[in-house]
Parts: C-alpha cells; sequence; structure tokens
C-alpha cells in the first residue's frame, strides 16, 4: 500500500518531459551557449510542468528536482575535469561524484517547485506569480546552505542581456526576479485564459470565494508590465552617460599560462623568469607608448597560479621581488601563502609591496573553496583538503595604488557580492581580481566565472581588473563591458588605468541583498498562509 501511495505520487512523463526541456534551456542560456534570451523563456514548461502535479507537493518536488538535477548536470559537468586529470579519478566514479553533487543542489530547484504547487493549489492558478519570490528565495538558501551561488539565473545576462544594471540596484536577485517575472505573468495569463475570455465569476480558491474573472488578466498584464518596466530601468541605468574620472595609477598585467602540474624547480624558476619578462615587455611598451604614465605609480599584478610564492618565509623571493620592483621602479601584487601565527596554517593572500620590496598592505582570501582550500568544520579531520587546509582570512583589507583603493578579489570570490560591496564600503574605487581557472581546463567555467566579475562590477559601480593564470582577463567597466578580454591558455600582457571614483555609492553597496531578503518574507508569509487555510479547512 505505501508503495502504491508513493508511486500515485511521482510526477507523469508529461510533466518529467517538460522539467527536462526547462533544464536543456536554461543550459543552453549559460556558456558555452550563450543563447542569454532562452533564459527568459525557460521556466514556462517547468511552470506548467508545476501546474500539472500542483496536487501533489511530493510530485512538484520530484519534478523540481528532476529540472535541477539536468540544470546543474548540464552547466557544471567541467567539475569532472580536474577529479580525472590531476585527482587520478576513474571517468566513471567521476561522474558518479557529479551525478551526487546535482541531487544534492537540485534539492533547491525542487523546493521551489514544491512551494510553487503548493500556493497554487491553495489559491489558485493566479499564484504562479508567486513564483519569482520563491526562486530568490531559494536560490538565497542554496548561496547560505551550499556556499556558492554558481550560475544562478541572473548570470545568463553577463554578455548582452537584459536586466543586467538592476544588479545595482538588487544584485543577482532582482535581475532573476525580472527574469522569472516576464514568464510567469505569461504563464498566468495561459493558464487562466478560461476564466480571462469568460463572462462569470470563478471560484479563486477552496475556500469558496469568487473575483470577476478580469482580474486574472490584469494581474497577469500587470506582471508583464512590471518586467517590462525593470527591464527598461535596467537599461536606462545602463546607458546613463557619467564624466570619465581621473587616471591616477597605472596596472601591468601579466597571463604567465602556468601548467597545473610538472613544476620542478627547475621549471619553477624559468616561469618566475617568464613572469619577468613579460612584465618588462609590458613596461617596455607602456614606456614607448605613453611615456607620460611613468610619471605616476604603476603596479605589476601577477595572477594566482600554481607558482606558490611565500613572501614570509621564503628569503630568496624577498630578495628577487626587491630586486625587480627596484630596477622598475613599480610596486608589485602577488598571490602569496603567508602564515597564520594563531593556528599555524597559512593564508591564501594578496600581497602588495612598494617599489623598495617592502610589504605595505595584504588580505587573505575570505572566501575559501569547500573541500579544494578548506573543509568545512563538521568534515575537517576525516577529509583532506584538495588544494591545501588554508586558514580563512577576516579582514576587508583595500589596497593603495596611487590616489586610489582597490579590493582584492581572490579567484572563486568573485561569486560573492558581499564580498565586493564591502571592499567599496570602505573605500575602494577599483576592483582587482587575481584568479587560476587552469585546474578545470578549455571548459566552460572560463565564462561562467568571467560572467560573475561583470555582475560585481556593475553591482558596486567600479571597474574591475582581471588578471589570470590562462584566462579569461579583461577591463570590466562600471556598467559590464568587457574591453581588452585575454585569450585563455595563451601568454599575454594588459596595462590598464586605474581611476578614483566619483564615490557614488549604487543601492546594492548600501543595502546589499535586501531584495533576497524581501522575497524570502513574501515567501515565507505566503506559505504560513497557505498552511494556516488549510489547517482550518
Amino acid at each position: 500500500m505505501i508503495l502504491t501511495r508513493f508511486s500515485s505520487s511521482l510526477p507523469s512523463l508529461q510533466s518529467l518531459g517538460l522539467a527536462i526541456l526547462s533544464a536543456i534551456l536554461l543550459i543552453l542560456a549559460f556558456p558555452d551557449f550563450e543563447y542569454w534570451f532562452l533564459a527568459w523563456l525557460g521556466f514556462i514548461p517547468l511552470l506548467l510542468a508545476v501546474d500539472r502535479q500542483k496536487v501533489s507537493a511530493i510530485s512538484s518536488f520530484f519534478t523540481g528536482w528532476l529540472f535541477g538535477t539536468c540544470f546543474f548536470l548540464g552547466t557544471c559537468w567541467w567539475l569532472t575535469y580536474s577529479m580525472i586529470r590531476y585527482g587520478g579519478l576513474p571517468a566513471a566514479f567521476a561522474y558518479l561524484l557529479l551525478l551526487i553533487i546535482c541531487l544534492l543542489v537540485g534539492l533547491f530547484p525542487a523546493m521551489f517547485a514544491a512551494i510553487t504547487g503548493v500556493l497554487m493549489k491553495r489559491f489558485g492558478r493566479i499564484a504562479v506569480l508567486a513564483a519569482p519570490f520563491a526562486w530568490e528565495f531559494t536560490e538565497l538558501m542554496r548561496h547560505y546552505i551550499v556556499g556558492t551561488s554558481w550560475n544562478a539565473v541572473a548570470y545568463t545576462q553577463a554578455f548582452g542581456g537584459w536586466g543586467l544594471s538592476l544588479s545595482s540596484v538588487g544584485g543577482i536577485y532582482l535581475t532573476g526576479f525580472s527574469i522569472l517575472t516576464f514568464q510567469t505573468a505569461a504563464v498566468a495569463l495561459y493558464l487562466n485564459r478560461e476564466r480571462i475570455f469568460g463572462t462569470n465569476a470563478v471560484k479563486l480558491s477552496e475556500s469558496g470565494q469568487s473575483e470577476p474573472a478580469h482580474l486574472y488578466a490584469f494581474i497577469g498584464v500587470f506582471g508583464i508590465a512590471v518586467a517590462f518596466l525593470l527591464f527598461l530601468f535596467g537599461t536606462n541605468l545602463t546607458t546613463s552617460a557619467r564624466e570619465q574620472p581621473a587616471v591616477v595609477a597605472s596596472v601591468v598585467t601579466i597571463q604567465p599560462n602556468v601548467p597545473m602540474s610538472g613544476l620542478d624547480y627547475e621549471k619553477w624558476m624559468d616561469l618566475r623568469g617568464r613572469h619577468v619578462a613579460l612584465a618588462e615587455k609590458a613596461l617596455g611598451d607602456l614606456a614607448a607608448k605613453m611615456p607620460e604614465a611613468l610619471s605616476k605609480p604603476v603596479t605589476v599584478v601577477f595572477p594566482e597560479s600554481p607558482m606558490n610564492f611565500m613572501y614570509a618565509d621564503d628569503r630568496e623571493f624577498q630578495s628577487f621581488v626587491h630586486d625587480f620592483a627596484s630596477k622598475h621602479n613599480v610596486d608589485l601584487l602577488f598571490n602569496s601563502a603567508e602564515p597564520n601565527p594563531l593556528d599555524g596554517k597559512y593564508f591564501n593572500s594578496a600581497v602588495l609591496t612598494d617599489t623598495t620590496g617592502r610589504e605595505i598592505a595584504q588580505y587573505d582570501k575570505i572566501h575559501l573553496v569547500p573541500f579544494g582550500e578548506a573543509v568545512p568544520a563538521p568534515f575537517e579531520n576525516i577529509i583532506p583538503a584538495l588544494v591545501g587546509s588554508f586558514s580563512y582570512g577576516t579582514k576587508y583589507e583595500v589596497m593603495p595604488f596611487g590616489e586610489a583603493k582597490a579590493g582584492i578579489v581572490i579567484c572563486y570570490e568573485s561569486a560573492f557580492g558581499d564580498l565586493s560591496r564591502q571592499f567599496v564600503l570602505r573605500g575602494a574605487d577599483i576592483l582587482i581580481e587575481m584568479t587560476n581557472d587552469g585546474y578545470l581546463g578549455q571548459t566552460p567555467v572560463l565564462r561562467q566565472h568571467l560572467a560573475n566579475s561583470v555582475f560585481r562590477a556593475v553591482e558596486t559601480h567600479r571597474p574591475l581588473l582581471r588578471t589570470t593564470n590562462v584566462g579569461i582577463g579583461g577591463y570590466i567597466t562600471d556598467q559590464g563591458e568587457i574591453l581588452d578580454a585575454t585569450k585563455s591558455y595563451t601568454e599575454d600582457t594588459r596595462v590598464w588605468p586605474v581611476t578614483k571614483s566619483d564615490g557614488r555609492l549604487t543601492f546594492y553597496v548600501k543595502y546589499g541583498d535586501w531584495f533576497a531578503y524581501l522575497c524570502s518574507l513574501v515567501t515565507l508569509g505566503a506559505l504560513m498562509i497557505a498552511i494556516a487555510r488549510s489547517l482550518r479547512h
């Protein structure tokens, strides 16, 4: 009997097909496909599937779970690259681990479908308009529980899409909300088409209350209008004219294309020599093309890479930094493992030295890669970290670049809007990202990671200068435009200006993820009302 009851709660094949179709559409909206406009259609099949299964929360849950699992499998399959190539795992086992990960993360879209189904069952089909609130609520939960919002739906719009500028108001959550609002309004009109074109009053919910049928048309059209106004508002933010900020310094970045394995001492020294050669070439070009730039401070940036510099513990490296900086009269910013005297571990740090090789600033990475750079507390003594067991940084240190200040983002940290926000609140005029995606190969992760950086620049109204080991580097304007991008897996250099900001703070910088919390309150409030009505009946 239990098996029969369980099987009756499973979604129909048609609903499962609709869920898979939604997953495919959204996969195509992300890199490497980047058909970003499909994100504005991709949820429609899923919402129709939830409507078909709304009689059972379990059925809606499984529908959303299939969607979420397929979506994450299709957009995050690159996680297996490092497992197979550098971890030595058999391909079959690596993909099994990937499936387990996607099944776990897929629980959040499953929760979204279950919540939407419950609300539609209790309040009628018009409750599908609550879906954007529920989706952003579950994306916020994923951020806090899993520790990342990687491939949140908003990131589909990073490369030419609509609504990017809305992130300066409400972060990725407001952009994602606008994407879903358009679709849910259209679905609401479709599901209630008979009521809209009828002349009689219709029952809104199980309570037996009724309202004029044209109310459905009004609400659906209102939803589409809201989405359209959000789009126009976002476009206006992006295209608004701004004064050209003053250049107060220059940054020279190098892309050394350091391999991820096989580094013995001889190769390591040779690659460090390549760092110097690349930097000297870029400095020579700067002197030839823009000699006036040398009258202002110049900082050379070495990206995050497997070079594993250790400034505090390595006297020879300190001597190298002194000789290089003093010879070329430049500051030097580099990634370094710096000791933490409190626990005997090391920080994954960004260290800035002056023209004499003396350290003048240090930022210790706050958001470490789970199970890569640090193992979460419950598993710390059970599972080893893949790259190293680092200490968590705690301070939002900004660094001087001439008269300007910079917030430093190390690799994975570009996925955290609040980190860049905290830097700007502390006076950062620009953001500098030092990253290494080399462990993940020539896969979609390169542009997926870049999409995060685009949003951080727009959210904070600050340029983001992205320097990488294997690419993709680039100068990202405060409006999200990528300039002077580097090709992946090649050696390259870039010279970019450092500007002093006008000091303005975006709504997002001032108030953070306020919109996500608002969506959470609306969702939880609607659920409480639905539960209360169920208890009364």
